[in-house]
């Protein structure tokens, strides 16, 4: 499956799926919302590294828009964040 913006993502063990809300040929940033912190959860898929979790920053702000999720995009790109290696896991979803 390739997953393009817009498109929604299944977790396993979560009942409600994320959405895709940027993507290139390495990085996919999806998101859902969770109402109870008026905020979204999110994760990042590194498919070159089989990889999925946070970036590495501490707090992990700015994925709540489409706009602050393709700055995040842009971001990893530059190596400015990274993905969370402590908080990450091996990519268990199949994207592509």
């Amino acid at each position: 499956m390739k997953a393009k913006v817009g498109d929604k993502v299944y977790i396993p063990n979560e009942k409600k799926p994320y959405t895709v809300k940027a993507r290139d040929e390495r990085y996919i940033i999806c998101t859902k919302c969770f109402a109870l912190k008026h905020t979204v959860m999110y994760f990042i898929v590194d498919l070159v590294e089989k990889w999925r979790g946070p970036d590495n920053m501490i707090f992990c702000m700015g994925y709540e828009t489409d706009e602050e999720c393709q700055e995040r995009l842009r971001e990893l790109q530059k190596g400015e964040i990274k993905l969370s290696i402590r908080r990450g896991i091996p990519l268990d979803i199949d994207i592509e």
